[in-house]
């Protein structure tokens, strides 16, 4: 008797487990972001088209995050919870004094990062023919309320160095190609884009409090070095998307019933 009454006690315990975590999870919103790219496991039901590549869609906003929302194989360095968390390049430890320096001493046109830090950089495309704007409202237009979304994704080891990447390479600039607004480029030689359905991030939400948009992410697996300098250009000069900082970040989403399977 006293063994069943433990079994039962058990089993109790777990449904309890389960209703905590089942009130833990928003319930019947789509797959959620950000996540670990490495883990393509994912029990989401709700399904949608997968948004077209971004050379056939319009540049819509570029921003960033300090530091990675998202995991992956060259940025899993946990860097904390709460909206200054996330994750950090894998070798943030092994700069030198010089990549160190902030050659700003504080003073830096582009908020919130300094060298050493890790940023996730963002280049949102929407269908809608709009031009690049400011926030994500640039992205739907009174004519085109619910546009197909895509987010490129490139993490950044932010350096003192000017031997590094310019962040001038990848802005907009007024770029137009074939009637389509572009990043100038896009960046190269991070490993191949993991593609998946999921939503848009940022502080407001939780695994709680879930986004409703859907997106099309496209995120590069390996970091990448980039001059500080050049973020500090590029808000010096001023640019159409009124950036002028690194934004918080979203905690990981790990509940498999708010991810997208990885195909």
């Amino acid at each position: 008797m006293k063994t069943q009454a433990l079994a039962g006690f058990a089993a109790l315990m777990a449904l309890a487990t389960g209703a905590a975590h089942a009130a833990d999870i928003c319930q019947g919103f789509g797959p959620q972001t950000p996540r670990d790219i490495s883990q393509k496991e994912g029990s989401n039901p709700r399904l949608f088209n997968l948004a077209p590549s971004f050379e056939k869609m319009n540049l819509c906003n570029i921003h960033t995050h300090t530091n990675a929302e998202h995991k992956g194989p060259g940025f899993s360095i946990f860097a904390g919870d709460g909206e200054h968390g996330g994750y950090k390049c894998n070798d943030s430890d092994s700069l030198s004094r010089t990549e160190l320096m902030d050659p700003t001493h504080g003073h830096a046109a582009y908020h919130g990062v300094k060298p050493g830090d890790t940023i996730e950089v963002h280049w949102v495309f929407t269908t809608c023919d709009v031009a690049p704007g400011k926030g994500l409202g640039s992205c739907a237009s009174e004519a085109c309320a619910n546009p197909q979304l895509r987010v490129e994704s490139q993490v950044f080891l932010v350096v003192n160095d000017s031997r590094a990447l310019d962040f001038a390479d990848f802005a907009y600039g007024g770029t137009m190609l074939e009637g389509l607004h572009q990043a100038k480029s896009l960046p190269e030689g991070t490993g191949q884009p993991v593609v998946f359905a999921g939503s848009t991030t940022g502080t407001s939400f939780t695994q709680s409090t879930c986004s409703p948009y859907q997106v099309t992410w496209s995120v590069r697996p390996q970091c990448a070095r980039l001059d500080i300098g050049s973020l500090n250009r590029w808000a010096e000069a001023g640019n159409v998307f009124e950036e002028e900082h690194s934004h918080g970040v979203r905690q990981l989403v790990t509940a498999p019933e708010l991810l997208a399977p990885i195909q």
